[in-house]
């Protein structure tokens, strides 16, 4: 009879996820309603409630540049109702910029995919007299400490990206000025002229950009984006050391259990594939990148050292 109770008790588990899910599932967002994450998310939530048959739940909690969503996610039960929507802000930079962080993403979270990279744009206010990367290093070297630049924070991708900028430009010197909040107030800083040039994502420059209030420079990603065809890259420009891209990825508490991932991860794939979700994405400058569950874990890990480095000799600091 016991060795009965124990079998069932084994079996259990197993059965109970065999089902999963049986209730809704949220997907944490570290930010503001607004950003690019908060974009992402709401385009694959449909398309993946649907498949999932449960509704998948986007939760905002933003604060601590992104470090208290990051953190609720990783400390949530490991039964796959809990998902993360982490970027590489908050996974790669944040544990190089916050040494007491609670988290350790690459040990506590298991890496379903990647879903998608957000190229970055460098982005000028248009009275500043400049059409091309090489005008704007031209000024730079003429009025020494007269042009600023703004960012999402000390420790944010597009803070470092205008330090490995300045650094390979032949040592620029600007001014540094940081926006809490995110992004869009970094950007409508910007645009109101409160500052000279940024590097931000091009899904958050998008609409500034269409009405004319802040102006294009270049393109991080590798290649020209099809929504600004005539845009160069910053290695056409002359800068190939400032290709990158704010990627973001699904990940899931550690100890979750396999099967689960693995229904999840062919759910995201599915999503990722639905032609709305791939032009609803690219309307908004956003281009799918998927991986598999391995080679997404070793991409983050990578990407952890890259950046790491970058916080180091940039001496990047938490606001």
């Amino acid at each position: 009879m016991r060795s009965i109770f124990v079998f069932l008790l084994a079996v259990a588990p197993s059965v109970a996820f065999s089902q999963y899910p049986t209730k809704s599932v949220r997907m944490i967002v570290p930010f503001a309603p607004g950003g690019a994450s908060d974009f992402v998310g709401r385009i694959l939530q449909p398309r993946m409630s649907e498949l999932l048959g449960q509704q998948v739940v986007v939760e905002n909690r933003a604060g601590a540049s992104g470090n208290i969503g990051m953190e609720a996610a990783a400390k949530s039960p490991p039964d796959g109702y809990t998902l993360y929507l982490g970027n590489i802000g908050t996974v790669a930079l944040n544990p190089a910029v916050f040494p007491k962080l609670g988290v350790t993403p690459t040990r506590d979270f298991v890496h379903i995919t990647q879903v998608v990279d957000v190229p970055g744009v460098l982005v000028i206010n248009p009275e500043v007299k400049a059409n091309t990367v090489k005008d704007i290093v031209a000024i730079a070297k003429a009025y020494p400490g007269k042009l600023n630049y703004a960012s999402p924070g000390s420790g944010s991708q597009n803070r470092l990206e205008m330090e490995v900028f300045r650094k390979v430009a032949g040592g620029l010197d600007m001014v540094h000025v940081p926006y809490k909040g995110g992004a869009g107030p970094a950007v409508a800083g910007l645009a109101g002229g409160e500052t000279h040039l940024m590097f931000v994502t091009a899904s958050s420059a998008m609409t500034f950009v269409k009405n004319g209030r802040i102006r294009l420079l270049a393109v991080t990603s590798n290649h020209r984006l099809a929504a600004f065809p005539d845009t160069p890259t910053m290695a056409e420009s002359g800068f190939p050391q400032l290709t990158s891209g704010s990627w973001q990825g699904i990940f899931v508490p550690t100890g979750t259990p396999k099967e689960v991932v693995d229904k999840l991860y062919g759910v995201i794939i599915e999503t990722m594939k639905t032609p709305e979700v791939g032009q609803r994405l690219a309307n908004g400058g956003v281009e799918i990148v998927t991986s598999a569950p391995g080679e997404f874990a070793k991409f983050v890990q990578n990407e952890t050292e890259r950046w790491g480095k970058a916080v180091k000799e940039a001496g990047a600091t938490a606001d």
